[in-house]
């Protein structure tokens, strides 16, 4: 499955909205999902004329929720150390 494929997939149809970013049933987070979706097709315009879309996950417990794209915690990735050879 692509991420950013235009059309949704099927297992969409079911997802709940959590309020929270992880799943609302097994509270495991957004990396541990066997599937990702993301709705770019129909942004959001905030009051602050930023974007934001829908995120679905469908989590490894068989859950299905999404959750704004604004509402993802901030990651460490940046802080990591280039692996790259000098």
């Amino acid at each position: 499955m692509d991420a950013f494929a235009p059309n949704p997939p099927e297992w969409t149809n079911k997802a709940i909205h959590a309020y929270q970013f992880y799943c609302p049933s097994c509270h495991s987070s957004s990396r541990e999902s066997v599937a990702v979706w993301l709705n770019r097709r129909s942004p959001v315009i905030t009051e602050n004329h930023r974007r934001k879309w829908q995120e679905f996950y469908h989590c490894h417990c068989g859950y299905v929720w999404w959750a704004w794209s604004c509402d993802r915690p901030p990651t460490n990735l940046s802080n990591q150390p280039d692996n790259h050879p000098t």
